[in-house]
């Protein structure tokens, strides 16, 4: 059985998203700024279609590890997209155009039923209506002897650390403030939980943390 992986980009306050999401900013306002140590890297320019290169170095080591040997992804509605409440129709399909980056069924935290979607690529979003342990149970049925990723928002993150499902935290603490969103660290005991910094690792746009549980 592959292990319960977390790779997730906060702001130097703690926040995993700015405020006020839409779908002109969909990380909330101010939030692509935590990524910028992950745009230029080879990895994500081949996840999102920006053709060959990209950057090489620590960046990129870190953007890679976060993508390698995925055999399924689980995603919270708000990282899915803007829309709430009951799906009005069925023509939103997520954030990445025809071709997500997934690449391997991804399972959606919703409490709106809706019938499974085959994108290009090899993704197929499956919603889960019957909470975290349904959508992991699925999630591990669907990779096999390959690794889960919890791919966000802080919400859904913050529930498998909390239920004590995550094996492995990688944290890109970047340079970027916020001031307000949704903060990933309150109230989260986090070595209570069993987890320790097993690697720490800065570059100019970000400090990489690795937390494992024991």
């Amino acid at each position: 059985m592959g292990k319960i992986r977390v790779s997730f980009s906060l702001s130097l306050d703690g926040f995993g998203a700015g405020p006020d999401q839409s779908l002109r900013d969909p990380l909330g306002k101010g939030g692509m700024a935590m990524h910028q140590w992950a745009l230029a890297t080879r990895t994500f320019k081949r996840m999102h279609g920006g053709g060959p290169g990209g950057s090489v170095g620590v960046d990129e080591d870190f953007a890679a590890a976060s993508m390698a040997n995925m055999g399924a992804w689980i995603l919270g509605r708000n990282m899915f997209g803007p829309v709430r409440g009951p799906w009005p129709d069925e023509s939103w399909k997520g954030w990445w155009g025809d071709d997500p980056p997934y690449h391997v069924p991804t399972f959606v935290l919703t409490h709106h039923a809706r019938a499974p979607i085959e994108m290009k690529g090899g993704t197929t979003f499956v919603f889960v209506t019957d909470g975290i342990h349904a959508a992991l149970e699925q999630a591990r049925a669907a990779a096999g002897d390959k690794d889960i990723r919890i791919g966000g928002g802080v919400s859904t993150v913050r529930q498998y650390v909390e239920a004590g499902l995550v094996d492995e935290m990688h944290l890109a603490i970047s340079n970027a403030l916020l001031g307000r969103g949704e903060h990933f660290f309150a109230g989260l005991d986090l070595p209570a939980r069993g987890f320790s910094v097993a690697r720490r690792e800065a570059t100019d746009l970000a400090t990489h943390v690795v937390l494992v549980r024991s």
